[in-house]
């Protein structure tokens, strides 16, 4: 029975893994799914995420749950040896090891490309991962939560600053969301007007979205502006160091939250271990029916598909003649990649993938959207209603679909949690700030080496007072001592006898 590696658990090597599950007969092949997370991201939803109207957990598709017959391994390929057919396994904790397989499939996604910009690295925050979603939400929630208590002023000013670079799709939608979001917070902080909310959205080029046309990417700009959102055309980052925003055209201010979406690169632990082709873009060469290799030679047993991937667009509409790093491609094509594999273990041929972008749709925050097909361009609600309704479809299995809808529908009568959790990314601080800790030897030590007190000696007790007549006040003028006179042991015992013995006698 051929072994099945599928390295990369995001859209495409999701869908391949599911859907083999569906087309191979039993006994077929054996499928091995290896990602070092154990669910697949619905990345389109990461912009609603960090806006607070999606569950994070909503957003992602457990694989235990979803792939009940394939093996599924929590840890990296960190080599692919296609010559010998091995790839290097390693987890979390414990050694590597060699991954013998027949058929390999390369679906290890992408992730952030950045420049060398100061400031960036240590600053930035990317949009590729649902836990750089949360961080996000929670940081727009605790700075509000800051700035309500401090009073006007340059600090004021860096919390209530937000900035984000990239003005392409996942760039627009993050920044138009969190100026939705960041309104909505305004009657729940009444210590913060809305002027004194900023936004900063800083694109290298003179346009922004060029998914769609001219006239509705300045529909975008002015709805935004109207938000009260600025955008930086024809600007560069030129440093972020320590917050602290400079711009190719000379503008500078502060920011607490820097967000990257300025671009994405094949995966580099995949594509810079493996001795399979890499086209001049640091891409996986893949031809058109998703077989690693280019018109003329073909690497048997190989596949790939996804971002990592440098697919033909044979619609014509992509972009270097590939097809462009995105979701409704990666989706389609790892139904097609698991298609075709079947297809060729049973000695059929595959086909070849053909997909013609049929449009493309935007959130830009609650109540507004943007939708281009062609010609055809909506804006506003209707837009938006599409937005939602595309993507609630396009969320894998019923199970997430309702857990989506649902969630949106919430939010619609309850309005938005606005509970920042960001705690949770040192969950032991609180238990740590109170834990009580060993002495440091020296100071265990030091009672130890003082000479011990003697104890005094007992007296003699004396005879019984036979007058009891205030036995009361026996005891208060024996026992009020001041803490400097305080008795010792031996004294409070000789004097609680004699208040004993004179209580026994009365009693006579």
């Amino acid at each position: 029975m051929p072994k099945i590696l599928i390295v990369g658990g995001g859209y495409a090597g999701f869908y391949t893994a599911w859907k083999l599950e569906k087309w191979l007969r039993s006994g077929e092949a054996e499928v091995t799914i290896v990602d070092p997370l154990p669910y697949m991201t619905y990345q389109p939803f990461l912009p609603e995420v960090a806006a607070g109207s999606i569950e994070p957990r909503h957003a992602v598709v457990s694989q235990r749950r979803h792939l009940k017959k394939t093996n599924i391994v929590s840890a990296k390929v960190t080599h692919i040896n296609h010559a010998e057919k091995k790839a290097t396994i390693t987890p979390p904790t414990g050694d590597s090891w060699d991954f013998d397989y027949d058929i390999v499939v390369v679906t290890a996604g992408a992730v952030s490309r950045t420049f060398p910009i100061p400031g960036v690295a240590d600053q930035a925050i990317g949009l590729k991962t649902i836990e750089e979603a949360v961080a996000i939400r929670d940081r727009v929630l605790t700075n509000f939560d800051k700035a309500a208590a401090l009073p006007a002023g340059p600090e004021r000013d860096r919390l209530l600053t937000f900035v984000v670079v990239g003005g392409g799709f996942a760039g627009i939608e993050i920044f138009a969301e969190l100026r939705s979001f960041a309104t909505s917070l305004l009657t729940s902080y009444p210590e913060i007007s809305f002027d004194e909310v900023h936004f900063h959205l800083i694109e290298a080029m003179g346009r922004i979205m060029p998914e769609v046309s001219l006239k509705t990417s300045l529909w975008v700009i002015d709805n935004l502006a109207a938000r009260g959102a600025q955008i930086h055309l024809d600007t560069q980052l030129k440093s972020a160091v320590d917050g602290v925003i400079e711009l190719s055209t000379g503008e500078t201010f502060e920011t607490d939250l820097i967000v990257w979406t300025a671009g994405v690169m094949a995966n580099p632990t995949i594509v810079r271990h493996t001795d399979l082709p890499i086209e001049d873009r640091g891409r996986l060469q893949v031809r058109a029916d998703l077989r690693v290799g280019t018109e003329d030679d073909i690497v048997a047993d190989a596949w790939g598909a996804g971002d990592v991937s440098a697919v033909p667009d044979l619609s014509g509409g992509g972009v270097g003649g590939n097809c462009v790093p995105n979701a409704q491609h990666a989706v389609r094509q790892g139904k097609l990649l698991a298609k075709n594999i079947v297809a060729v273990l049973r000695g059929e041929g595959p086909q070849e993938y053909l997909h013609k972008n049929l449009g493309a749709v935007a959130g830009l925050g609650v109540g507004i959207g943007v939708f281009q097909s062609g010609k055809i361009a909506i804006t506003g609600l209707p837009a938006w209603f599409a937005h939602r309704g595309y993507h609630g479809m396009a969320m894998p299995s019923w199970e997430r679909k309702l857990r989506v809808v649902w969630g949106w529908v919430n939010n619609f009568f309850l309005g938005r949690d606005i509970v920042s959790l960001s705690a949770v990314q040192t969950p032991r601080a609180a238990f740590e700030e109170f834990a009580s800790r060993p002495k440091p030897p020296v100071e265990a030590s030091a009672p130890a080496a003082a000479a011990p007190r003697a104890p005094r000696a007992p007296r003699a007790p004396r005879k019984p007072i036979v007058k009891a007549a205030k036995p009361a006040a026996t005891d208060t003028a024996a026992l009020s001592t001041t803490p400097e006179s305080a008795p010792t042991d031996a004294v409070v015992d000789e004097v609680i006898a004699e208040r004993d013995a004179a209580q026994a006698s009365a009693s006579k």
